[in-house]
């Protein structure tokens, strides 16, 4: 008589060869984040800090719906190819410009892609920032299950909006 593997050990096996597999893809992710100097356009940033003053100033200097220097054109796309996880979906072909916006839902300055084709796209340069050198934990951007379930709470993007609440201190640096 023949003895045949019962399929619940191979579940179990092949469950925890994808949770190996994850741990992997994890740890190699983790790997492939600087820990010191990037370089990004001409210029270098020595740390996480460095890098999220300049795009936070930026963001805050630029005035609003202009298309932005060349110089700085570089700086934001260098920004999105080595931050964003999914930046050739998000760039999805050529960028034309960048500028910076008052985001329509959070009222907030961003900065917005304009594509070849006219279509526009916003982007979290705190999440970028945050992925090629990971942020203070006190920085990173928080997900709020209010926000994804679509009510008006105040999030992750520093302040209540609902009237109730206490007032994040990090609200003068806060971005979409």
């Amino acid at each position: 008589m023949a003895e045949t593997a019962s399929p619940e050990p191979k579940r179990g096996r092949e469950e925890d060869e994808e949770n190996v597999s994850k741990k992997q893809k994890v740890e190699a992710e983790e790997e492939k984040k600087p820990f010191g100097p990037v370089k990004l356009g001409n210029k270098t940033f020595g740390s996480s800090l460095e890098l999220f003053d300049y795009f936070n100033t930026f963001l805050h200097a630029w005035g609003l719906n202009l298309d932005v220097n060349k110089y700085e054109h570089t700086m934001l796309l260098e920004l999105l190819r080595k931050g964003h996880p999914e930046a050739d979906e998000k760039i999805g072909g050529e960028i034309c410009a960048f500028q910076v916006r008052k985001h329509p839902t959070w009222r907030s300055k961003c900065f917005f892609l304009i594509r070849g084709d006219e279509s526009a796209d916003d982007f979290s340069f705190r999440k970028c920032v945050d992925h090629i050198l990971p942020l203070p934990e006190a920085m990173r951007v928080k997900h709020d299950a209010n926000r994804a379930l679509g009510k008006r709470g105040g999030g992750g993007k520093g302040r209540s909006r609902g009237g109730k609440g206490k007032v994040n201190t990090l609200s003068k640096v806060s971005d979409s």
